[in-house]
C-alpha cells in the first residue's frame, strides 16, 4: 500500500492511498469461489456454475464489496502511519483502472490540531468569596411569601404593588397596533412586564376610570417595526386589587413541602438549599474564568467538521426546550458558541492527557448525591445514575472538568473577591 498526504486549507488533509493489486484481485478471486459454491442460475447445477458467468452476473457488485472493505480497512491503517489524527469521517474519491490494475482513492479530511499546552502562570483567577447570613435566609423567605402571594378587590386608587383588571388598545398613527390589545387583563403595577410607563400610567386609577397613555416602544423591542416608535394606549380599568402576602407560618411551610408545617425546619430547608446555590453559582464562575483563561492560553484552530457537528447539537438542544422538533434556526446563531465548546473540548482533553488526570470516584458520586438532595426521592435519583455507565457518563464529564479546574488552580494566580449573597447572585443575572 503507498500512501501520500498533502496538506489543505488549515487542518484539511489530502491523503491519496494506492491498494496492491494483487490484494484486490486475490479477494475478489476469493468471494467468486465463495460465490460459486452457492450460486443457483437457470441452467446450471448447484456449486457448477463457470466462473466466466458468475463474474458477468456478480462482478461489480463484488468488485464494489471487496474495494468498501479494503478502502475502511487500509484508511485506518494509513492514517496511523502517516500519524494523522482525524477529526471526523473522509470524503473518499475512488480512482479505480481494472484494465491498468491500479486501485486507490483519495480522501480529504481534517485532523485534530496538535496542541502545546501554553503557561498559566500570572494569569489571574478572581475566587468569591460568599456566605450565606442570617439576612439573606430572611430575604429569601420574605420573597417566598411573596410568591405565594393572593389578591383581593379594594375600592381605592391603584398604587405600586397593586394589580389592576384592565382592557385596553394600543393604536399608531390612529391605526391598531398587532398584539396591542387586551381584554380584562391583570397587569401587576411594579412588576415591569409591559412596556416603559404604561404600569406607572396606572397609578392613582380606580375601578370604571379610563386612562390615555401616550408611550413609546423602546428601541430595544423584540418587534423591530416597532422600536422606538410612539404609540397611544386606552386603557379601561374595571378593578383594582391589592396583594394580600401569607405570613410565614405552618400553611406557608407546608405549601413549599415541608409537611408537617414546621416553620423552622422550613428555614433550615431554605438556607441549605441557599447554600448549595451558592456552592454552584461560585464554581461556575470560577468555571467560566478557568475555561477563558485555557482558551487565552492556548489559542488554536479548530476543525470546521467538529464546529457543525456542535451546532446541530446546540440547535437541537434549543428545540427541546422550547418544546419545538423542528425550528430552522441559522446556525450562524450557535457558530461562535460550538467554536468555543469545540475549542475547550480539545483543550480540556489535553489537559487530561498530559496530566494524567482520571475522573475521581467519590467526587462523582458526592456529585450524584449533592443534585439528587433537590429531589423528593433522593435514593431514586441516585440509583438511575448508578444503573448503567452511559447515565453516569454526564456525572463523570461534569466531574472531570472540575478536577481540571483545580488543576488550573493550581497554576494560575487565584485571588480571593469577598462578595455577599446578594452581589454573587445579582451579578450573576447580569451576565
Amino acid at each position: 500500500m503507498q500512501v501520500s498526504v498533502e496538506s489543505g486549507a488549515g487542518l484539511e488533509r489530502r491523503m491519496t492511498v494506492d491498494l496492491p493489486a494483487e490484494q484486490f484481485e486475490a479477494e475478489v478471486a476469493n468471494r467468486l469461489q465463495q460465490v460459486a459454491r452457492s450460486a443457483r442460475l437457470p441452467g446450471f447445477r448447484p456449486g457448477k456454475v463457470p466462473l466466466k458467468i458468475l463474474r458477468q452476473r456478480f462482478g461489480a457488485q463484488i468488485h464494489q464489496e471487496v474495494f468498501g472493505d479494503l478502502m475502511q480497512s487500509s484508511f485506518s491503517e494509513a492514517v496511523e502511519q502517516q500519524q494523522l489524527r482525524p477529526a471526523g469521517p473522509p470524503r473518499v474519491v475512488p480512482s479505480i483502472d481494472h484494465v491498468g490494475r491500479r486501485y486507490g482513492y483519495t480522501a480529504t479530511f481534517e485532523v485534530l490540531p496538535s496542541i502545546t499546552l501554553g503557561t498559566l502562570e500570572g494569569r489571574a483567577i478572581r475566587r468569591p468569596v460568599v456566605e450565606v447570613a442570617d439576612a439573606d435566609v430572611e430575604a429569601m423567605l420574605e420573597r417566598l411569601r411573596q410568591q405565594r402571594k393572593s389578591w383581593e378587590k379594594v375600592e381605592r386608587a391603584a398604587q405600586p404593588g397593586d394589580r389592576v383588571i384592565a382592557s385596553f388598545t394600543g393604536t399608531m398613527d390612529g391605526e391598531p397596533v398587532q398584539g396591542g390589545s387586551a381584554q380584562d387583563r391583570p397587569i401587576e403595577i411594579g412588576a415591569e412586564l409591559l412596556i416603559p410607563g404604561f404600569e406607572d400610567g396606572l397609578v392613582g386609577a380606580s375601578a370604571g376610570e379610563s386612562r390615555t397613555l401616550n408611550l413609546v416602544f423602546p428601541e430595544d423591542y423584540h418587534a423591530k417595526h416597532l422600536a422606538g416608535k410612539p404609540v397611544v394606549f386606552e386603557v379601561a380599568v374595571s378593578a383594582v386589587e391589592g396583594p394580600v402576602v401569607p405570613e410565614l407560618d405552618a400553611a406557608l411551610a407546608r405549601s413549599y413541602g415541608v409537611e408537617d408545617g414546621d416553620v423552622e425546619r422550613f428555614r433550615q430547608d431554605v438556607r441549605a438549599n441557599m447554600e448549595r446555590e451558592l456552592r454552584q453559582r461560585v464554581q461556575a464562575r470560577i468555571k467560566t474564568q478557568v475555561m477563558d483563561a485555557l482558551l487565552a492560553a492556548n489559542p488554536i484552530e479548530v476543525p470546521g467538521v467538529l464546529v457543525r457537528e456542535e451546532v446541530g447539537v446546540l440547535k437541537a438542544r434549543t428545540n427541546r426546550s422550547a418544546g419545538q422538533s423542528n425550528m430552522q434556526l441559522p446556525d450562524v446563531l450557535f457558530e461562535e458558541s460550538a467554536r468555543r465548546r469545540v475549542a475547550l473540548g480539545l483543550i480540556i482533553a489535553e489537559v487530561v492527557r498530559q496530566n494524567g488526570i482520571a475522573v475521581d470516584p467519590q467526587r462523582v458520586r458526592a456529585a450524584v448525591e449533592d443534585m439528587a438532595a433537590t429531589y423528593e426521592s433522593p435514593k431514586e435519583v441516585v440509583d438511575y445514575y448508578y444503573a448503567s455507565k452511559d447515565n453516569l457518563a454526564t456525572i463523570e464529564t461534569m466531574v472531570l472538568e472540575d478536577q481540571v479546574v483545580d488543576w488550573v488552580l493550581g497554576h494560575a494566580r487565584v485571588e480571593d473577591e469577598p462578595l455577599s449573597f446578594q452581589q454573587l447572585t445579582e451579578g450573576d443575572a447580569g451576565r
